[in-house]
């Protein structure tokens, strides 16, 4: 069936990249979804970047937390990966790294081997009210249990930091801020931090930004059930002047992906209604203003910003605008797939992904 399309909305384009150089980082859900889509696709990766996020496959720690799966994943993902009451508690790395090697022998992720080489930048805030610091040592340690040399990780827990991405806008929240829409002033761009750990030797950033930031329309890539993949119609890609002129391969593409409540056309859900009258959406902060365009621009890498959506229907429970790491599109509730290269949102950013590189990682 085809997708109709609104003719201000372009479909997504393809441009000369190097293979096998791409990277993804992300925020809260985004952080959980980049741990997921990096082990999904891990030979499509060189890095990756957690930014207060919990390790794979974290909901299912303890099955017995309630009778339905649905509702012992809810319950695993508030009581053991947010906020657990001891870090005893909290996931356990060694039995989630036996789960990932199940998912890989099964074949619904890439071969783990291919993590071996690959560098990391994990970060919680000292002052993180949302998703415990503890949780997120349990991913630092799930990626070295998997054979990442701690050499190649980058693990950063000593900032008085709240629930947040981290830049140097002044108009951004103080920097132990626990609300949205999670962008802290701490006198560093985060981003860029990510970016120089991931690719060594980056050049500085930009002090303008010469290249494009492009819409592109989500839709084709959301399968036959879209309204599943609780996506928003709209993505953004930033492409640099010289990979838009064809005068230089980019380097590679980084996936960036937003957290609960940050999404280009985020507003609250009240009583199952988007309460529009009452709050605009953030838009496109998280897409122009935590610095990683201008990362982008001076080495010549592309940046994709795949949108995430808030809905809350007999369909799907996703009020936040939260990526899923919990389940919530999955087709049988009793048999979750969101981990997997056939989750809808997964299968749709790596699709994304292939588009952009012309068909291949």
């Amino acid at each position: 069936m085809a997708h109709a399309r609104h003719a201000e909305v372009p479909e997504l384009q393809a441009y000369a990249v190097e293979t096998g150089r791409h990277s993804i980082s992300g925020l809260s859900s985004g952080a959980f979804m980049t741990v997921q889509l990096h082990l999904a696709h891990s030979g499509c990766f060189a890095g990756a970047g957690v930014i207060a996020g919990g390790p794979y496959r974290c909901v299912e720690s303890f099955r017995g937390a309630a009778a339905l799966t649905a509702d012992a994943y809810v319950l695993n993902a508030e009581y053991i990966c947010m906020a657990p009451l001891t870090p005893s508690a909290g996931p356990s790395a060694r039995r989630l790294a036996a789960l990932a090697r199940e998912t890989a022998k099964a074949g619904k992720i890439d071969p783990l081997g291919n993590l071996a080489n690959q560098r990391l930048y994990i970060f919680t805030g000292r002052l993180d009210e949302v998703l415990s610091p503890s949780v997120v040592r349990r991913t630092c340690e799930l990626y070295i249990e998997l054979g990442v040399s701690p050499a190649n990780i980058v693990y950063v827990d000593n900032e008085p930091a709240g629930h947040a991405i981290i830049t140097d806008n002044p108009e951004d929240l103080p920097l132990a801020a626990n609300r949205p829409p999670y962008i802290n002033n701490g006198g560093f761009m985060q981003s860029h931090q990510i970016l120089r750990h991931i690719y060594p030797g980056l050049n500085p950033p930009a002090t303008a930004l010469s290249g494009e930031l492009l819409r592109f329309d989500q839709r084709p890539f959301l399968g036959p059930e879209p309204a599943r993949a609780s996506m928003g119609e709209v993505g953004f890609l930033y492409v640099p002047r010289a990979v838009k002129a064809g005068e230089r391969r980019a380097r590679g593409v980084h996936i960036v992906l937003h957290g609960c409540k940050q999404g280009y056309s985020y507003v609250e859900y009240v009583s199952g209604r988007a309460a529009v009258a009452d709050q605009p959406p953030y838009g496109s902060r998280y897409v122009v203003t935590t610095g990683y365009n201008q990362m982008a621009e001076s080495n010549d890498l592309i940046v994709l910003y795949p949108q995430a959506r808030a809905e809350d229907s007999n369909l799907v429970q996703n009020p936040n605008g939260c990526w899923d790491w919990w389940g919530y599109t999955s087709p049988d509730p009793a048999a979750p797939d969101y981990y997997s290269k056939d989750a809808v949102q997964i299968r749709a950013i790596h699709g994304m992904l292939l588009r952009v590189c012309g068909g291949t990682c």
